[in-house]
Order: structure tokens, then sequence, then C-alpha cells
């Protein structure tokens, strides 16, 4: 029995990635390998049509691969565009956003306790982002996007950003990327906060 379902969480540097079948149903793990036909790379949300098998783990792995088509003569569905943020460097606004954050704190325009703050709460979002990508790649549980975002909400947010630039995980993802970029512009609405009322001597922490 042949599935039709498209393109998840594709890294096309190792070649894999996860694909769910439309309508609903138990995701499997995506080889470049297992493509029948390989003229071209896929993309993340190209449609595809598969056979399913379970490894001896059990974990249920997408054979026989071919780009999906709709009908006798159409051409296969057009893959979803890539989101801009997949294409920022996040790394760099990563470390960017912890060299400003130490920066102030040197000049004493934030309070002692900001630098800690950012700091241990972004390697906690790095840490995170590394097991979350970890247990994708072996179709393990995965870490709940809710704790994400709630961990770069509470400061993470700069180990978030490095996170996703170096496991290549969660940038492509929309929905994922507009809550996470919100938590970023309430966190730098609270530092311009702080930077202001500290520096300007009228917080007393």
């Amino acid at each position: 029995m042949r599935y039709q379902g498209r393109l998840q969480d594709w890294n096309d540097d190792k070649g894999y990635g996860f694909v769910t079948p439309n309508g609903g149903g138990e995701r499997a793990f995506v080889h470049i390998k297992a493509f029948e036909q390989r003229t071209q790379r896929p993309v993340d949300g190209q449609l595809i049509s598969y056979r399913v098998r379970k490894d001896t783990r059990g974990r249920v792995n997408a054979t026989a691969i071919r780009l999906a088509t709709g009908t006798a003569g159409t051409k296969p569905a057009p893959a979803k565009p890539v989101a801009f943020t997949a294409r920022l460097p996040h790394v760099f606004l990563g470390l960017a956003a912890l060299l400003c954050i130490a920066t102030l704190w040197a000049l004493r325009r934030l309070p002692d306790w900001s630098l800690p703050l950012f700091g241990c709460m972004s390697v906690i979002a790095l840490g995170f982002y590394l097991h979350d990508k970890g247990a994708a790649a072996r179709n393990q549980r995965r870490t709940p996007e809710n704790t994400l975002h709630l961990i770069a909400l509470l400061g993470g947010w700069p180990g978030a950003l490095i996170g996703q630039g170096l496991f290549r995980h969660k940038t492509s993802k929309r929905s994922f990327q507009a809550i996470f970029w919100l938590t970023v512009v309430l966190n730098l609405a609270v530092l311009a906060l702080l930077a202001r009322g500290f520096g300007g001597g009228t917080l007393s922490l």
C-alpha cells in the first residue's frame, strides 16, 4: 500500500527527514537512499508517495519513495516555499545577542542578575534543541514545542537561535518560528525597559 505525505524537518546535509501521511497517521523516517529516482534533491514540504516498513527496532521507515503526482499526466505538486527565517544566520544572531547583553551588563546598563539569567537559560535552550534534534533523527519522543517556547521566553532565546542554526532545527516550520520570534520581541522589549530604567537610575534592584 502506498501513502502520500509531505516531507518534514528535512536535513539536506545529512539526507534525512520525516513524512506524515495525508489525513494523519504515524510519521515515517525518510532517507535519501530510499528515493527510487534521485534526479533532484528533496526539499522540505515536498509531496511524496511511499511505502512503509518497520525496522528491527519497530521504527517506521519510508521506502520506495517517489515524487507524488495527483493524476496521470500531472506534474509533481510544488514544494512549499521555504520560510524566510530558514535563511537567517541564526548562530550569528544568537552570539551577537549574547555579546550585546554582556556589553550592556559590563557597562552597568543592566541589572547584575541579567547576564547570568540569559546565559544559563541559553545553555539550557541549546541542550534542549540538541536533544530534540537527536530525538527527531531517532524517531523518539520529542520535546513539546511549548517547552522550547517557554525556555526562549524566560531568556533562553539567544541559545535557541544558536541551536536552531547549529542543528538546522525548527527553522523551516513557520508556525513555530512565528511564536518563537514573538518571544524574542517580548524579550527585547523587556531588555530595553531594563536598560533604560537601570541606566537612568530609576530602578532599585
